[in-house]
Parts: structure tokens; C-alpha cells; sequence
């Protein structure tokens, strides 16, 4: 161990032999003189000691205690930062399921208590009916019979020549082949609408073969001037927009002045983020309804597709099942249905525009709501080109039924309520007509 004295040269040595009793390691004056300590690198050489003696000491319970609360702490505040964003995320993503509210009934119109508005039941299990008259005929197309079945009809049909009694024709298929893009499966919601050449065009929901188990908008048209058809696929898609998951429920409508549309439900909810509908987690996926114009062929496209109307917060996961109409003093009306199909807050909405394009202000009070005539569920609707009547389906004991009721639209403040199906049947040939009065 080396010695340190007090400030100045270290002590001569007195003799060779004190010389030769140096130990090896003592730095000779050639060496350069030993370095003088100050008081202060003193104390500071006296802290490092006593902390590495903390450090090397046993413990004491007051060491612990303060070592376990600093951990204690710490870990705390660790589980609230993790915690937080988990909580906040969760309220954000919590699954409300498909919430619906009831317009009150106290003070509206007195049309929906009157027993002669109710509609009459049509078809069992025919949901999502598609409507067109022809020579004094009423034809319904409704989705296929039996979900994911390959054998089951495509496009069953309907007729009625009094819009009251309704014959199904059994094991008939309005579309016996399909296209090269779709599945044998889950043909849904068909409309038909009749050309400028005498034929029919049949819009229809066709699941695809290469976008999972999406559906879009396909086109047929028929081999004759007769709306049963049969009917041959285009090899196609009419519209798929991916974004959206694809589409579903066309419906056509031909304007005024000779144009040709289609307006279908880009199908946003089966790409949204789960829950009632798969969209009832919010933020949303957009659901609009999307109006295509088309040539007078009724496929080929015309210019880009637009949104008419979007969800708003009234509508639950969804719309769909759009239909327009446009009245003679130039109003249209766009139908469309909200909520969940499973949902009792499933029903008939619409919409008035003076433009087919809109935009589309949407009208309170549903056209159809549950509890309305004792109807559950009522939606899927599709007007008559004239606004006179209407098919739509409602639940019936576990199935959806086509129901047929006409409809009384008022100008005067564009509202549509239900009306009577007073009939006052007169032969005239062969043709049955029907007289509605409201």
C-alpha cells in the first residue's frame, strides 16, 4: 500500500541501505513527484466508499419497504398506460347491437289505423320482391327458395292479375343458367324492367367465385318479349365495387325522358367491423345506395356510378333495398329499407328528390315500421311505376313473406302513407282491372 504524507517532496532517504530497503513500487523522484489530495477529492473518494457500502451491506426492512413501494409504483403506472388505451378503445368498439327506435305513433297519420289499409299476404317465403305489370298481369321475382343450395330455383315467380290473390310457380326458374362469374348459390332480390325492343332485363345479387362470399350485380335478359322469360345471364358482373364489399339489391327505374338506371346497395356492412349485420361497431363502413345510368340495352354502362344517399345515425348497421319511382308532377321517390333484415327495427323508408340524382331528403316517419298492422319487420319493398302499389316482405312464423297493399302518395307535402285495396273487379276480356281508392 502506498503512503501519503502532508504537502511537500517525500522524505530523503538517510542511508543506502534506507535506499536499498525501498520497495519496488515506490515511484523514484525521476518517476515524477507523488500527487497531492485535496480535502474536497477527499470527501467525494468518502461518498463513493459509503454508497458502494450501501450497496454492499445487508439490507434493512426500511431499505425493502422503499424499494418495494418505488416498485410497487412503478408497476402501477406501467398497468394505467397499458390500460387506458384498452378501456378507451373497448367503449369505442363496444358492439351495441342493432339499436332501434319506433316512430310514435300518437299523432300521425290516421291511415295507419284503419283496418281496410292492411296489406294482404302473398307469397310464403318469397323475401325481397321485385315488381313489373304487364297486359293487365302482375309479376313478382323474389329471392331463391333455400339459402346455400345449388339445386334450389334461382329466380322463383309470381303472378297475380288482381294484386290481391297471388299463384307461385312452382319449380319454375326465370333464370335456369347463370353467368360464368357467379356461384350456384344465393341469388337474391331480382327486379325486372322491360326494354325499348319488346324484351326484359332481369337485375339480380349473384354471389361471385372470386371475392370470397361477396355478392354483385348481375344482368339477364330474356329470350322473348314474355317477363317470365326464361332468362340468359350476361358472362359479367354489372357492378362489384369492392370497396364497398361488393353489391347487392338492384332495382331499375327508366326516367322520363327514356333514360335507363339501376340502383343497387354498395354492400359496405359485409366489409365493416362485425357485430349486428356485421356493422354495428363503430366507426361504420359507408353503405350507400349507388345509382348507375345504363344505354337503352339495360347493361351497358353509362358514365361513373354515384351515391345518392349514405347511413346516418338513424339507420342502424345498414340500408339497402333501394327503389325509385318518379311521380307525374316530377318528384322522386326513393324506398329503401334500414336496420338489420333480422332485426325487428328492419322497415321502409324514403326518401324525395327533384332530380333523380337527388340529392334525397329522407321523410320521418317510415313508410313501414314494426308493429304497423301487426307486421314485424316489413322491408325489401318495391313500388309501381304508377305509385299506386306496393309488395314488400315481413316475417310470417320463421320465414319472410311477400305482402301486396297499395299506397296513396301526397303531393302536397311528399308523403306516402298506405291505402285500402278496395277492389271492384270488372271483366274486360280476358284482363282482371283493379280500382284502389284511399
Amino acid at each position: 500500500m502506498r503512503n501519503f504524507f502532508s504537502p511537500g517532496r517525500p522524505s530523503e532517504p538517510s542511508s543506502p541501505a534506507a535506499v536499498s530497503a525501498q520497495p519496488d513500487n515506490q515511484l523514484s523522484d525521476t518517476e515524477g513527484s507523488q500527487a497531492t489530495v485535496e480535502p474536497k477529492q477527499l470527501e467525494a473518494n468518502d461518498a463513493a466508499s459509503e454508497k458502494k457500502g450501501l450497496l454492499a451491506r445487508p439490507w434493512t426492512r426500511r431499505d425493502i419497504g422503499i424499494l418495494s413501494s418505488l416498485v410497487f409504483l412503478g408497476l402501477g403506472l406501467i398497468a394505467v398506460i397499458i390500460a387506458l388505451p384498452i378501456v378507451y378503445t373497448r367503449d369505442m368498439n363496444q358492439d351495441m347491437g342493432d339499436v332501434y327506435n319506433l316512430y310514435n305513433s300518437k299523432h300521425e297519420d290516421p291511415s295507419y289505423h284503419m283496418k281496410e289499409n292492411h296489406p294482404v299476404f302473398g307469397i310464403h317465403n318469397f323475401p325481397d320482391p321485385g315488381l313489373i305489370e304487364h297486359n293487365g298481369t302482375w309479376y313478382a321475382f323474389g329471392t331463391n327458395p333455400k339459402k346455400h343450395d345449388p339445386n334450389t330455383i334461382h329466380i322463383p315467380v309470381a303472378t297475380s292479375t288482381n294484386f290481391v290473390n297471388w299463384t307461385l310457380h312452382h319449380d319454375y326458374d326465370a333464370m335456369p343458367t347463370i353467368g360464368n362469374w357467379e356461384k350456384e348459390v344465393n341469388h337474391w332480390a331480382p327486379d325486372v324492367i322491360q326494354r325499348d325492343d319488346g324484351k326484359f332485363v332481369l337485375y339480380y345479387s349473384g354471389q361471385t367465385k372470386n371475392f370470397d362470399r361477396h355478392h354483385c350485380i348481375g344482368a339477364a335478359v330474356s329470350t322473348s318479349t314474355d317477363p317470365m322469360g326464361p332468362y340468359i345471364p350476361l358472362n359479367e358482373s354489372l357492378a362489384c365495387p369492392h370497396e364497398y364489399g361488393g353489391a347487392i339489391d338492384p332495382s331499375p327505374f327508366k326516367d322520363a325522358d327514356g333514360k335507363l338506371y339501376v340502383v343497387y346497395k354498395g354492400d359496405g356492412n359485409s366489409v365493416g367491423r362485425g357485430g349486428y349485420c356485421g356493422n354495428s361497431i363503430k366507426p361504420l363502413h359507408p353503405v350507400p345506395l349507388i345509382l348507375q345510368e345504363l344505354e337503352s340495352n339495360g347493361f351497358t354502362k353509362v358514365g361513373e356510378p354515384k351515391i345518392i344517399l349514405d347511413i346516418d345515425d338513424s339507420d342502424g348497421p345498414l340500408i339497402e333495398a333501394p327503389d325509385i319511382i318518379r311521380t307525374d308532377d316530377g318528384t322522386y321517390y326513393l324506398a329503401f329499407s334500414s336496420h338489420c333484415f333480422t332485426s325487428l327495427g328492419y322497415n321502409v323508408k324514403y326518401a324525395h328528390a327533384k332530380s333523380v340524382k337527388g340529392p334525397y331528403t329522407r321523410v320521418d316517419r317510415p313508410l313501414l315500421q314494426t308493429t304497423d298492422f301487426g307486421l314485424e319487420a316489413p322491408g325489401g319493398a318495391t313500388l309501381s311505376k304508377d305509385g299506386t302499389k306496393m309488395v314488400f316482405h315481413a316475417n310470417c312464423g320463421g320465414w319472410r313473406c311477400m305482402y301486396a297493399s297499395a299506397i296513396d302518395i301526397r303531393s302536397h307535402n311528399s308523403t306516402i302513407v298506405l291505402a285500402s285495396l278496395d277492389l271492384e273487379i270488372s271483366k274486360i276480356g280476358t284482363t282482371t282491372s283493379v280500382n284502389l281508392t284511399s
